[in-house]
């Protein structure tokens, strides 16, 4: 089975058949019980996320959890994220 680092959004994705990653299940991202702090996009972070991700937590892959935390806020998480929107972010995401 293959392994993938802690911050991998992939990582607690099922593989079928010994060779293949099952559909990835976001569900398993328990929301309503993971300290969150708002925040104010900058204009240095507009339409990236990927910046944004890297100062907070250190990689910018974990763009995705603006989007997942921000599902009324930010219908595309890339075009909506724009300066003076306040989201909301995961204070430790792991």
């Amino acid at each position: 089975m293959a392994k993938y680092r802690a911050d991998s959004l992939y990582r607690n994705t099922k593989v079928v058949s010994n060779q293949y990653l099952d559909t990835l299940d976001l569900a398993s991202v328990d929301i309503d019980n993971t300290s969150t702090k708002t925040v104010t996009i900058q204009s240095k972070h507009e339409e990236k996320p990927d910046l944004l991700a890297y100062e907070l937590y250190g990689n910018s892959k974990l763009w995705w959890v603006f989007g997942l935390f921000n599902q009324d806020a930010l219908a595309d998480p890339i075009i909506d994220f724009k300066a003076g929107l306040k989201i909301i972010v995961p204070i430790r995401f792991s």
